[in-house]
């Protein structure tokens, strides 16, 4: 047993990165009284007999507490570290802990110690997640309240947990989710394949290891360094792109062939299209069912991988009373994970508690609008708003009054020609601002039977500066999109074999952009790029999340009949 130094916000006290609150006060909350004690290791029975393995950090006095389980296949001993890292993601324990909760943090089967194979987002882990949860609740220190923590994976592992609909799960905090796991390995149909490939080598490697790299020598050091204030400082305003290239680079140590290379080869080469492996990784139609109380949350960058996600789990969840969400800004969702504590401890005071905190009081939505840096409110998503249509014009303009004309491009950079588009609009008279699903409509001819379709918004400023805002993709022999796409964001693949494009006749295509919200303000322009290669010097798609090329060459041309949709909120 030992005592530490609870983390939070107040003098004396761990000071805890990045934004911990929507902007709001709570009243209530608990406070930082109790010391901690830890049990590493702990195996945990599920059902068919296998043990996963967990790390329990829980107060060091006598009675029962609540319990937030964080759960995924990423090292539970790192979860401590104090380091930038993508797999830092479980929530501060010596945050909860004090205030009078459990911490319990488990790698999914397969990984990292726990017993069984890795399976990836399915019924399985599910079940898993439902024994997980039970399981904490009848030990002597849990007072039979469990909620979840932790964002991506570990808030991805919180939807699984609720369609199983366990007894004691008494609420969630999942910010930064995805409900499909498709969405993450393919974007409408194009292979993330800058992103999938690093991740799932890395989490080979990052099993392979155990307590002997994770705990102790370097690790013991490390953990002493990263907690000097000056230098935990520094993660404030975590780089995601840098974040992401670290995972790159711990992908690149060897690892055992099984599971991992048949699962790469699963998601990459088995099943490219919409099929029955996919939907049994698809929680949209299980979380019908789910009337647990969920605070949904984002980051307005989180672009090429949660975004979409988080709006999905929002309609998915439409009927259920007790859900709340908030979109954040850029560097809320800093590693390792410690923001939005607040809020979360607001959120579990009172559905684990039973306190009365102030978390329901107002709209049901919170947004950062950037560019106005404030924030906003809403009672649906996404808010009112009209979407104002403007022109691809053929002098490269992004005009309201369309000017007639198509412009080419090259498709694989061997002919005399660019390799990207762009339309720019004139300075805008006033500030506008754009919050919801943006959409092109877009008209076009290709010399191939199939293409890519890479489109890339952004924010120009006066000084030529431009900042990106959201991106769009379609594989355009997959362009069956359902007519709510502008809104859900999401085409409906289609289990048959792709449909190929007509060559040299033109195709109508509607490419939804992932929700977005920005202040647009007087001065500025609007630009879009399109490509249909994002690993060109000349175009860096968000994330550095580039994919894995179609296969064809040749000339793409873009009609100016085509039409970028902006949800412009209603009154601007």
């Amino acid at each position: 047993m030992a005592r530490f130094k609870a983390a939070g916000v107040e003098p004396g006290q761990r000071q805890l990165n990045g934004p911990q609150t929507t902007g709001r006060q709570y009243r209530n909350l608990s406070t930082a009284v109790y010391g901690t004690t830890r049990e590493d290791n702990v195996p945990i029975p599920v059902r068919d007999g296998t043990q996963l393995m967990a790390d329990i950090h829980r107060p060091d006095e006598e009675g029962r507490f609540p319990a937030l389980l964080a759960a995924a296949p990423y090292p539970r001993q790192l979860q401590d570290l104090g380091a930038p890292a993508a797999i830092i993601e479980a929530g501060a324990s010596d945050y909860w802990v004090p205030r009078g909760y459990a911490h319990v943090i488990a790698n999914l089967r397969g990984t990292v110690g726990s017993g069984g194979v890795y399976t990836f987002f399915d019924g399985q882990e599910r079940k898993d997640l439902f024994d997980l949860v039970e399981w904490i609740a009848e030990q002597p220190w849990c007072d039979g309240n469990v909620g979840m923590i932790g964002i991506s994976y570990y808030a991805m592992s919180q939807l699984e947990a609720a369609t199983q609909r366990p007894p004691h799960l008494g609420a969630l905090f999942p910010f930064n989710v995805t409900v499909q796991v498709r969405e993450a390995v393919y974007h409408n149909g194009l292979l993330n394949e800058a992103f999938v490939n690093p991740w799932i080598h890395a989490l080979g490697v990052l099993s392979a290891h155990g307590d002997r790299l994770y705990r102790k020598g370097m690790s013991r050091l490390l953990r002493q360094f990263l907690a000097i204030p000056a230098i935990h400082r520094r993660f404030r305003q975590t780089d995601a792109v840098q974040v992401h290239r670290r995972l790159r680079l711990i992908s690149r140590f060897g690892h055992d062939a099984h599971p991992w290379n048949g699962l790469l080869e699963a998601v990459a080469t088995d099943h490219p299209t919409r099929d029955a492996w996919w939907d049994e990784r698809d929680l949209t139609g299980l979380l019908a069912d789910v009337d647990i109380p969920v605070y949904l949350g984002g980051e307005w960058s989180s672009v090429p991988l949660h975004l979409t996600g988080l709006f999905e789990a929002w309609d998915a969840l439409a009927h259920n009373p007790h859900v709340r969400m908030a979109m954040l800004g850029e560097h809320s969702l800093p590693w390792p994970w410690e923001s939005m504590h607040i809020e979360a401890l607001a959120w579990f005071d009172y559905w684990l508690k039973g306190r009365d905190t102030g978390i329901l009081e107002g709209p049901t939505i919170r947004y950062w609008l950037p560019g106005a840096e404030q924030w906003r409110t809403a009672d649906s998503w996404p808010p009112p708003a009209t979407h104002t249509a403007l022109a691809l014009s053929a002098d490269g303009s992004l005009t309201a009054d369309e000017r007639p004309g198509e412009r080419s491009y090259a498709t694989d950079g061997a002919d005399p020609m660019p390799v990207q588009l762009s339309w720019t609009s004139d300075p805008l008279p006033d500030d506008i601002d754009m919050v919801g699903h943006p959409e092109l409509r877009l008209t076009a001819t290709s010399g191939a039977t199939d293409t890519a379709w890479i489109l890339l918004l952004q924010d120009v400023g006066p000084d030529g500066k431009a900042t990106d805002i959201t991106q769009g993709w379609l594989r355009a022999s997959m362009r069956h999109v359902d007519e709510d796409a502008s809104k859900t964001g999401r085409p409906v693949l289609p289990m048959q074999a792709r449909v190929p494009v007509p060559p040299g006749e033109p195709v109508d295509y509607r490419i939804p952009l992932v929700a977005n919200a920005r202040r647009f303000q007087r001065g500025h322009r609007i630009r879009l790029v399109l490509t249909s290669d994002d690993n060109h010097e000349d175009f860096q798609p968000m994330l550095l999340f580039s994919h894995a090329p179609v296969g064809t060459a040749g000339v793409n041309t873009v009609h100016s009949s085509s039409r970028l949709l902006l949800p412009i909120l209603n009154g601007e």
